[in-house]
């Protein structure tokens, strides 16, 4: 038998060649190589050297620590997820302010800490920009926005191919190694977004279990990049998605203390803004805050998690329905509004950056049509909207969109931010967060809700995050929203506007049908697998709708499914054969 002394950088790099009477080959040796109680998948085809960089013997010790300490309390969490949800259904209670955190809301002496001067202006962040895409993250880095929302959640598909090659152009972008773009600490500031915690990482295993998304993303960028990031006076920062409550906040706060132990970096090096996607949160902002106070950069707002959050949590109530989101929801509603005017109030009380949400709108090419200027000042009217309640930032999308962004913050605030808003003159009460707006059901919205859920499912099954449609692009949030009101509707039985006629499964599946034409066209389909797809997708979005009980999060719905991960083994077999698609 050969005696061969093995390197697991050398295995995954491919430079050591195997013996051929390895009947497993490289997959079993370099496993054997891992850490004890690591199990991960080998790289995609085609990333040995971005895997070889990211899952060093010692980044995977890190992971595993990580993982080994936190998973106990991740666990617990979600539990309480579920417990907080069976127990709205089972009391009738509606949510409102907690008694037992009270002296944390009526202490009016805490702050948080102040951020780093790099923060103090966010005035325009580029949104859902899903790091695998190395040329738009070019594009970002070398952009005139103040931050770049490094998306490894709503606006990306976290296919193992995408979670590497985003990370590791992190990587890249941190040590300036790409060419086009400036130094780090010149480049629009990275704000790291790693998956929610209702995500698994299905690749990798610690202790025989699969591990949470978010600690897979957060570990590796931590360990890769927070010293550099730190050094350059640009990091590490993050956006922390889809937090729940002020325990949740809690336990993000345990974890940046654990790898600032871990990694020899300062107390309070790790600043973090949440995203407020949740009806349930907004009413635990403050305590969000104070948990994380040493560690925080603010809170975000935006429409469309945060609204289907409330067909997830109190959907199958009458009182909770929620009208058609194409004509009848927007941030000038009373529910929005109010949500938006408490986050700006409770940061600003409390020393913090209160950010908007993302204008999703494209601009045409022709700068000259009728259409690009109804779309600038269809943007316009909507983010001074926001300006005018006291919000220090917002995202876009389209770069296009930035510079005239940036102008319209300089015309109507003053500095960096708007700290020195404090709104003492604003009452929210839980009647402002929980009144649904007025109004009905359109055959338009309905179609809309349909395809937008359709085509995300589809880009899914594609390995992209989000799409483009009529305009706009749309991502888990939209799909979030479109599929959550058509369950609802569904559900409560709704009449349209338009004829009369009664939502139900059997109106929506034959509205469906007629639109394979209209989906065709969006999707582009020109082979017989994009007719597969487009036909699964489909089916995958009826089967979602119509569901007793509403699935929590669509994303998990599809990560969990075994189409979605049999797509995946599709797209990086085909990979080995030399026909992998550049999209996914």
């Amino acid at each position: 038998m050969e005696n061969i002394v093995y390197s697991y950088e050398k295995v995954i790099q491919g430079s050591m060649t195997l013996p051929k009477s390895s009947s497993r080959g490289t997959e079993r040796l370099w496993r054997m190589l891992a850490p004890r109680g690591v199990d991960v998948e080998p790289p995609p085809a085609g990333l040995q050297l971005e895997f070889q960089t990211l899952f060093t013997t010692e980044a995977l010790q890190f992971l595993s620590d990580l993982c080994t300490t936190f998973q106990p309390e991740v666990d617990r969490v979600l539990k309480l997820r579920t417990l907080r949800k069976v127990q709205l259904d089972l009391t009738g209670e509606l949510p409102g302010f907690r008694e037992d955190t009270a002296h944390i809301r009526n202490d009016p002496t805490w702050r948080v800490s102040p951020v780093p001067s790099r923060l103090q202006c966010r005035h325009v962040d580029i949104g859902d920009l899903s790091p695998c895409d190395t040329h738009r993250f070019i594009q970002g880095l070398r952009s005139k926005a103040q931050g770049i929302q490094v998306d490894f959640d709503d606006g990306n598909c976290p296919t193992y191919y995408n979670q590497i090659k985003g990370i590791y152009n992190v990587y890249q972008a941190v040590r300036n190694q790409f060419h086009a773009a400036p130094p780090i600490s010149q480049a629009p500031v990275l704000m790291l977004r790693p998956r929610a915690w209702n995500m698994v990482e299905n690749n990798m295993m610690v202790n025989g279990q699969e591990i949470p998304g978010p600690l897979f993303d957060f570990g590796l960028l931590m360990f890769h990049n927070a010293k550099l990031l730190l050094e350059s006076q640009s990091g590490p920062f993050f956006y922390l998605s889809k937090v729940e409550s002020h325990l949740e906040a809690k336990l993000w706060n345990q974890i940046f203390l654990w790898t600032e132990y871990k990694l020899d970096l300062p107390v309070g090096s790790v600043k973090a803004t949440v995203l407020i996607e949740c009806v349930l949160a907004s009413f635990e902002m403050e305590e969000i805050l104070y948990e994380l106070r040493e560690h925080s950069a603010g809170l975000n707002c935006g429409i469309w998690d945060y609204s289907a959050s409330f067909v997830n949590k109190l959907g199958h109530r009458a009182d909770f329905l929620l009208p058609d989101r194409s004509k009848y929801v927007n941030m000038e509603k009373r529910f929005l509004r109010s949500y938006m005017d408490l986050l700006v109030k409770t940061c600003h009380r409390r020393g913090a950056l209160a950010t908007g949400g993302m204008a999703a709108l494209l601009l045409p090419r022709d700068k000259q049509s009728v259409l690009y200027k109804t779309v600038v000042t269809t943007v316009t009217r909507l983010k001074l909207l926001e300006i005018q309640a006291g919000v220090d930032g917002f995202m876009v999308y389209d770069m296009d969109l930035i510079e005239p962004m940036q102008k319209l913050f300089q015309l109507h605030s003053q500095g960096k931010n708007q700290l020195q808003q404090l709104r003492d003159d604003l009452t929210v009460s839980p009647d402002d967060l929980l009144t649904m707006p007025a109004g009905g059901v359109t055959q338009y919205g309905l179609k809309y809700n349909i395809a937008v859920g359709v085509l995300f499912i589809e880009a899914w099954l594609s390995g992209r995050g989000h799409f483009f449609y009529k305009g706009q692009v749309e991502d888990s949030a939209t799909a979030e929203i479109s599929r959550s009101q058509v369950w609802q509707w569904i559900r409560h039985q709704v009449k349209l506007e338009d004829d009369g006629r009664t939502v139900t499964r059997g109106l929506v599946r034959s509205l469906a049908q007629g639109m394979q034409d209209d989906l065709r066209e969006a999707t582009h389909c020109q082979t017989q697998r994009d007719e597969e797809r487009l036909a699964t997708a489909l089916s995958m979005f009826l089967e979602v709708v119509q569901k007793s009980d509403f699935p929590e999060f669509l994303t998990t719905y599809l990560y969990l499914d075994h189409t979605f991960l049999s797509s995946q083994r599709l797209h990086e077999d085909r990979a080995d054969e030399g026909h992998y698609k550049a999209r996914l």
